[in-house]
């Protein structure tokens, strides 16, 4: 038997070790299988960066047909659920209170400018206190006016329309549904918790157990060490990816325009990154517990955080857009977005697939390094 052949052996009886450790542990099962089906379910239906039924008054000092139809447009807007009210005080008062976000104040002359061609003005005031849904009912509301505005032109009734029409075209996700960009970034997520989260406990498993003497023993090399802990969870990366992608499509119908093999070429790049940060974490420790926090700290929360799972990280300062740089999830999710939304986009998904690439190798070499000293000690 030659050298190739007793290194197969031993890899095979490690990894086959490793599978029935798997098995017999239902929290492993439990984080690859069952966490991506929570996730999803969570982030698809009970998250959404979307607003509806945004209780707005609705005053109208002019009881004209014209400010009778605008009101009647916003209840007919599935975006907002508006109040009659009959004083602009009263309106303010349900401001001060909270219960309503905005008041949409038409003015008494409103009819008579909108018959002579003149600017009609709207008043629109909004709640601050979150400066996100303030700008979000604004817009919604400007974007109510303007169709109201648009309509009536087209029927060749008086109206005042500014010099310029803006006409709008949303491309790669034309129906505006924030669910299409969440659930292709919760693939990320859910990698991440399996590729960080389990594999920084398996090395200090061993040690806690006290079965990581009985290891070192044996013939194997810090190498097959560590493919043999490796390769079983990157078979639960993979399932819990395709049950993630199958997931996003059929129940929450999210497209996916680009190539299924670019999409796993990439994953697998992530995957490899994600479980070459959980291995040297846990060849840093012999405790679990710290293991796990160390994971959370540095592999999941910045997945979540610094991803653009959430937020366009545009938007961030720049120390934190820099920081978000070494986080492999950064570009996962680019791709991820790109694939699933856009298509095979070589302009952006050639990036992606280096950072990714260079990561996964420079992740796992650290590894290996550590294990090794760990285990020659």
């Amino acid at each position: 038997m030659n050298a190739f052949q007793r290194r197969a052996m031993r890899l095979t009886g490690f990894l086959r070790k490793e599978s029935r450790q798997i098995r017999r542990d239902p929290s492993s099962i439990a984080l690859a299988l069952v966490m991506p089906v929570v996730l999803l379910f969570l982030f698809g239906f009970g998250v959404s960066l979307d607003i509806k039924n945004v209780p707005i008054a609705i005053v109208l000092d002019d009881r004209g047909p014209d400010a009778r139809e605008l009101a009647a447009r916003f209840s007919l807007s599935s975006y907002f659920d508006p109040v009659s009210v009959h004083r602009l005080d009263e309106a303010r008062q349900l401001l001060d209170r909270g219960a309503v976000d905005g008041i949409v104040h038409v003015q008494a002359d409103f009819s008579v400018r909108l018959a002579r061609g003149a600017a009609a003005p709207v008043q629109v005031l909004v709640d601050g206190t979150d400066s996100n849904l303030a700008q979000l009912v604004q817009g919604y509301t400007l974007g109510v006016l303007n169709l109201w505005s648009q309509q009536r032109a087209a029927r060749g009734l008086p109206t005042h329309l500014p010099a310029v029409t803006i006409q709008q075209r949303i491309w790669f996700n034309d129906a505006v549904n924030s669910t299409y960009f969440l659930v292709p970034g919760l693939v990320a997520l859910v990698m991440t918790l399996i590729g960080v989260l389990l594999t920084a406990l398996v090395v200090a498993r061993e040690w806690e157990r006290g079965t990581m003497e009985a290891i070192l023993v044996t013939p194997l090399r810090p190498g097959e060490i560590m493919v043999g802990k490796l390769l079983p969870y990157f078979v639960l990366g993979m399932i819990g990816l395709g049950l993630s992608v199958a997931l996003g499509r059929v129940v929450f119908g999210v497209p996916f325009r680009g190539s299924p093999s670019v999409y796993l070429l990439l994953s697998t790049l992530f995957l490899l990154a994600s479980l070459g940060l959980g291995l040297f974490i846990s060849a840093a420790t012999r405790v679990q517990f710290v293991a796990a926090q160390i994971s959370i700290i540095t592999g999941f929360l910045p997945a979540f955080f610094l991803s653009g799972l959430l937020f366009d990280l545009e938007s961030t300062p720049w120390p934190i857009q820099a920081i978000s740089h070494v986080i492999p999830a950064r570009y996962f999710v680019s791709a991820s977005h790109t694939i699933f939304l856009a298509g095979d986009v070589w302009s952006i998904l050639q990036w992606d697939a280096l950072f990714l690439g260079v990561m996964a190798f420079v992740l796992i070499v650290l590894a290996k390094s550590r294990l090794g000293q760990r285990l020659e000690r």
